[in-house]
């Protein structure tokens, strides 16, 4: 998905993404600014399932703008259902998006609050779609997990990610990276906001049904760092780190937010 005409910064960044990708100024964009006050209580929204084998974790890449825990997807060993889902959703891959400094990082805020990061969890439709390909172009195609992030305590749990990003650091490095559950890092509160919206990076799809938890996780000003030090470039080339990969927000256009809780 990644491909060098677009980026974060300076004349690739988000705000000159429309130039390629009309469909920028679509009207269901992701991330948006969940506003509390706004959002609807849905009654028949029920908790989101997640069943992950650890043992479809498959490896580690660099993708040049953050880096991709794969997973296995060929059958539905770690999937995703429930909530607004009236299918089941196979586990992709799962990334971060984090800011400059600790202050902003997150895609999602709410009531205006950002967050330091943000995890990404990705499913595909393997119901009504043949591979993730096919699924991402699809309004019902995808269903994104969002976990905020928050500067606290560190958090063990994330400590196999970071150890195994020193043999990704250049742009299109991959290591294996196996037996990994991700619902470890996924908060212990059950309550959730959804709406639907797009891919927060090109194509920008507006294909994914994003379920996003109320309750944050935590990560150590040092450990969240250690994003911050993987490289865009290919092994040899000048060292560009990979400083911050989040979207603003984007107009909410009619869309209702609902909510679990």
């Amino acid at each position: 998905m990644a491909s060098p005409d677009w980026g974060y910064d300076g004349e690739n960044g988000p705000e000159h993404w429309g130039k390629l990708y009309p469909i920028t100024n679509g009207n269901n964009q992701s991330p948006i600014d969940i506003k509390t006050s706004e959002t609807k209580h849905d009654p028949a929204l029920k908790p989101v399932s997640v069943s992950y084998n650890p043992a479809t974790a498959k490896e580690i890449v660099n993708v040049g703008h953050s880096f991709h825990v794969n997973f296995e997807d060929s059958d539905n060993r770690s999937v995703l259902k429930g909530g607004p889902l009236s299918e089941s959703y196979r586990l992709r891959q799962f990334h971060f998006h984090w800011g400059i400094t600790d202050d902003y990082g997150s895609e999602h805020l709410v009531d205006g609050a950002k967050f330091s990061a943000e995890l990404h969890l990705v499913h595909w439709n393997s119901a009504k779609y043949p591979s993730f390909a096919d699924a991402a172009s699809h309004a019902d195609g995808l269903a994104i997990v969002g976990v905020l992030v928050k500067v606290g305590q560190a958090n063990p749990k994330l400590q196999k990610v970071l150890d195994a990003l020193k043999a990704v650091k250049t742009k299109n490095k991959q290591a294996p990276f196996t037996d990994f559950d991700p619902s470890a890092l996924l908060p212990s509160s059950p309550d959730y906001w959804t709406y639907f919206g797009s891919l927060t990076h090109p194509p920008l799809h507006e294909s994914v049904t994003w379920v996003i938890f109320k309750e944050s996780i935590s990560v150590s000003s040092e450990q969240l760092a250690q994003f911050r030090g993987l490289l865009a470039n290919a092994e040899g080339d000048r060292e560009v780190p990979i400083k911050h990969n989040n979207r603003p927000p984007q107009p909410l256009k009619g869309r209702t937010v609902r909510a679990s809780f």
